[in-house]
């Protein structure tokens, strides 16, 4: 009988102990398994974060977005009657970096010196009534965010109605714009003209212009109507019914520099969806010439 009663309390107490350890096991790998997820869950998040600000350096090095541009070049960026920097692609630029959280830095350049300056890092971008065509390898591009043709403007009094009547006239364009590559691929009539003369910007053109030292200017047709608006004198008229060609602006990055480009793309979508560039295109043109959906 007490062998019986000495066996019953050995059993008992091994059961006991038995499950004292199954517990105590259990217990322990529920513990590890926790801490294993908390310290993937905190390397994630290291990463998340080493990733962000990863982006943020590729995007913002420095805190400044420096836009080039031509400061003789209304309405898109000049000198205002205030003598600051203004312009609707000045605007737009200002805009953008304030929604990326950068300081906004405008930098005037030479137009023949663009390539050489954003390739050199002194500027970020050329924003500036910039355009796309034949120009599609030198850059990295942000979406084309308007349209534009290029064409002649003429003296009201001049006699000149059409395109064909520039034969043997004097013709002026600035010095490698698109006006002027564009006159470049078109021989035939380039060709017609008793003199192609270019010049540094079109403010000087237009002084030609009155004075009768060119017969024509051939320019955009965004950067004319404003001229023609501003002056509102009624001595020139637009050759519009014939372009010399039909092109999109854009905003050009150097070459690789996608990550700037797609956070300025991001934020033109912002604006067009929330009307902020239509607002800005009607401050400066009464109507939205932007093509951004």
């Amino acid at each position: 009988m007490r062998k019986n009663l000495l066996l019953g309390c050995v059993c008992a107490i091994s059961v006991f102990l038995l499950a004292a350890c199954s517990g105590g096991s259990t217990e322990s790998s529920q513990t590890s398994s926790e801490s294993t997820a908390s310290s993937k869950s905190t390397s994630s998040a290291e990463a998340s974060s080493k990733e962000s600000k990863a982006d943020t350096a590729a995007i913002d090095a420095d805190g400044v977005f420096t836009v080039g541009f031509d400061q003789d070049f209304p309405p898109m960026g000049f000198v205002g009657d205030d003598g600051e920097f203004t312009g609707f692609d000045l605007e737009l630029a200002a805009e953008v970096a304030k929604r990326l959280g950068m300081e906004i830095k405008y930098q005037p350049i030479a137009w023949d010196a663009k390539e050489m300056e954003i390739e050199s890092g002194n500027i970020d971008v050329i924003w500036n009534g910039f355009t796309t065509n034949g120009r599609e390898n030198d850059y990295t591009w942000s979406k084309p965010y308007m349209e534009n043709k290029q064409v002649f403007v003429v003296s009201k009094d001049s006699g000149i109605t059409k395109v064909e009547d520039l034969k043997g006239k004097k013709v002026e364009v600035q010095v490698d714009s698109s006006g002027e590559k564009a006159l470049a691929e078109n021989k035939e009539l380039s060709d017609s003209f008793a003199e192609l003369i270019t010049t540094a910007d079109y403010n000087t053109a237009f002084q030609d212009l009155e004075m009768g030292a060119t017969d024509a200017v051939a320019m955009d047709i965004i950067v004319a109507g404003y001229q023609l608006k501003k002056r509102g004198d009624g001595k020139y008229i637009i050759l519009e019914d014939e372009p010399i060609s039909t092109e999109e602006y854009g905003i050009g990055f150097k070459k690789g520099n996608t990550a700037l480009r797609d956070a300025v793309d991001a934020t033109l979508v912002e604006m067009a969806a929330d009307k902020t560039l239509k607002s800005i295109s009607e401050k400066w043109f009464d109507t939205d010439v932007t093509i951004i959906k």
